[in-house]
């Protein structure tokens, strides 16, 4: 039996997208903590324009958001072979492994360190590692809970728009439905995740939460854009891996047009 599946290419893409698209989330969690200049790293001036009655915005953005554009893409491809099941399976799955990640995370900052490691660090600038360490992995719950609530609110909508597209256009314009899920999802993630965190968290005043909400749609929409080419390019490799003839059942299967998408196919390899 477990043969069976590990020889099937189906279930073998499925789990190796499925294992991918958790740990890619959990790492977007646990450096989204960082703040980094997108200026900076394109080494140009701050913008430092206005908006809504803000002003000195820049795009200073999360760590996290150098990897969240890959989960969209993940979840486009694995829409389009595996069904929207499958898109809400891996996706309840992050949900509750990144939970249960921080819960550890929490756990082992209260842990009682031992003194000497403490101040192991000293002689590299580092006076106390428990205060570096709880810096490090200590994000406030109203951002936790902002940021799971978001991912998961984003990916079922991203589901629905990209089904949606789909049954209109059919097979053509993959990039339609890919980028214009993505943008639909991405510009409701970007305000979810604030206005929990940061208004309801921090009690931000609603043009803040909206102004800086819009800096960082700005930069994801700009990036749904750039990385288009790339879902044709996975598609073109998955359909060589697999065969034209059980993508293609696969494609029709996530559409609901004949057998299971991932379990009832026979195995291709």
């Amino acid at each position: 039996m477990i043969n069976a599946i590990i020889k099937d290419k189906p279930t073998k893409l499925f789990i190796s997208f499925a294992a991918f698209f958790v740990a890619n989330a959990l790492i977007a969690e646990c450096i989204g903590g960082k703040i980094f200049s997108l200026e900076k790293l394109l080494g140009i001036a701050p913008a430092n324009f206005s908006l809504l009655g803000q002003t000195g915005l820049s795009f200073n953005l999360t760590c996290g958001v150098l990897l969240w554009p890959l989960e969209f893409i993940m979840t486009d491809i694995v829409n389009e072979f595996y069904g929207p099941k499958a898109v809400r399976r891996i996706s309840y799955t992050a949900v509750a492994l990144i939970s249960y990640a921080f819960v550890m995370f929490y756990m082992s900052m209260h842990i009682p360190a031992a003194d000497w490691w403490v101040s192991s660090r000293t002689a590299e600038g580092i006076p106390d590692m428990q205060l570096a360490f709880g810096g490090v992995f200590g994000q406030g719950m109203w951002i936790i809970v902002g940021s799971l609530v978001a991912f998961l609110v984003s990916q079922l909508i991203d589901v629905y728009v990209f089904h949606r597209i789909k049954k209109v256009t059919g097979e053509k314009k993959v990039w339609l439905r890919a980028t214009g899920s993505t943008m639909v999802s991405q510009f409701i993630d970007s305000f979810v995740v604030l206005f929990i965190a940061f208004r309801i968290g921090n009690n931000w005043p609603v043009a803040q939460v909206v102004a800086i909400g819009l800096v960082n749609y700005a930069y994801k929409f700009t990036v749904a854009i750039l990385l288009t080419p790339v879902i044709y390019l996975a598609e073109q490799r998955i359909e060589k891996y697999l065969g034209r003839d059980t993508a293609q059942r696969m494609k029709r299967a996530a559409m609901g047009q004949g057998e299971d998408a991932y379990t009832n196919i026979p195995a291709a390899g």
